[in-house]
C-alpha cells in the first residue's frame, strides 16, 4: 500500500488497491467503474454498487457491498481531486486523462508489487486476500461465493489460501 500510495497518482492508486482488497473486485471491474457507480446524486458514497453483466467476468450482474473503511477511502480519493467528478466520469483515469483498460491497470498493479519487493503479487492478489480473509473470519462459504461473484462454490474454494498458522489455530478451537 505504501508503494502505490506515493507520488502524484497515489490517491488514485490507493483507491484501486482498496477496491480489490476491501470489495474483492476484479481488475476489469475496477477499471470499468464510473463515479456514478460509487456516489449517489447527493454526493454520498454508496454502501453498495451494482456491476452490470457487461463488466463482470461471468456475465452476471451483481451487487458489491462496500464497508465503512472502503467508503472512507473512496471519499478521501474524491477529496484529493481538483474538481468534483461527474457521475459519468471514469473513477480511475490515466496520466493521459483516459479510462484505464483492464490490461493497463493490471500491469500497473503488478508494478506496485514488484516495487514493493513482493514476489508473485498481481492484480488478483487483493481479490484472493478478500476471499481468504472472509473464509478465515468464519463467514459463510455461500456468502463469500456471492460476494466474489462466483457461480460455484468450488471456484471460491480455489481462492482460499491456508498456512501452518491457520491450521494450528483451527485445531486449537477443539
Amino acid at each position: 500500500m505504501a508503494v502505490a500510495s506515493q507520488g502524484r497518482h497515489g490517491p488514485r492508486n490507493r483507491a484501486a488497491l482498496m477496491l480489490s482488497y476491501l470489495a474483492g473486485l476484479r481488475v476489469g471491474e475496477i477499471a470499468s467503474l464510473q463515479w456514478g457507480n460509487l456516489v449517489d446524486v447527493d454526493g454520498k458514497v454508496r454502501e453498495q454498487l451494482r456491476l452490470s453483466a457487461t463488466v463482470t467476468k461471468g456475465g452476471h450482474a451483481r451487487v458489491v457491498f462496500m464497508n465503512a473503511r472502503l467508503r472512507k477511502e473512496i471519499e478521501q480519493f474524491r477529496t484529493s481531486l481538483s474538481a468534483t467528478p461527474a457521475a459519468s466520469q471514469p473513477l480511475l483515469i490515466t496520466q493521459k486523462r483516459t479510462r484505464f483498460s483492464a490490461n493497463t491497470l493490471c500491469q500497473l498493479m503488478r508494478g506496485w508489487y514488484d516495487l514493493a519487493g513482493l514476489d508473485g503479487g498481481s492484480s488478483h492478489s487483493g481479490r484472493r486476500w478478500f476471499i481468504t480473509r472472509l473464509a478465515h473470519s468464519g463467514i459463510s462459504p455461500k456468502a463469500i461465493m456471492m460476494l466474489a461473484g462466483h457461480r460455484h462454490l468450488s471456484t471460491t474454494q480455489r481462492y482460499i489460501d491456508v498456512n501452518d498458522e491457520m491450521m494450528r489455530a483451527a485445531v486449537e478451537v477443539l
